[in-house]
């Protein structure tokens, strides 16, 4: 996960564009909420991870795949910054017909990111 890209707002932006691939926007997650991974045992190191995420998934799991982890990282969202995307970036969402689950999880996942980054100031 050493060639992750830079967590600013072109980042956010290339993540709702969908010009950043769905595996990077995991592990850019992934990496945020504190799993590492170790080359040489070939496991997952949570020692960072909060011990509700870590509870629930002792192996990252995927957002993009899956529901249930991006229900957790969407309640995880504080209320204050729910409308991220909107309020700083402008982003209007997808349109009708034009979006599925997966874009939405993506967004959800790009929130969390934006989110993430207001709470260490950045």
């Amino acid at each position: 996960m050493s060639n992750l890209p830079p967590l600013n707002t072109d980042t956010i932006w290339a993540i709702l564009k969908e010009e950043i691939d769905d595996s990077i926007v995991n592990q850019l997650v992934w990496y945020y909420l504190g799993y590492r991974y170790n080359q040489a045992t070939q496991t997952w190191d949570t020692s960072k991870v909060n011990d509700d995420w870590k509870k629930d998934y002792p192996e990252p799991p995927d957002f993009i795949a899956n529901r249930p982890p991006t229900v957790k990282l969407t309640r995880s969202i504080s209320q204050e910054n729910k409308q991220l995307l909107k309020e700083k970036l402008g982003f209007q969402g997808y349109k009708i017909g034009e979006f599925g689950p997966r874009q939405t999880r993506r967004a959800t996942a790009a929130n969390w990111l934006l989110s993430y980054m207001q709470q260490i100031g950045s």
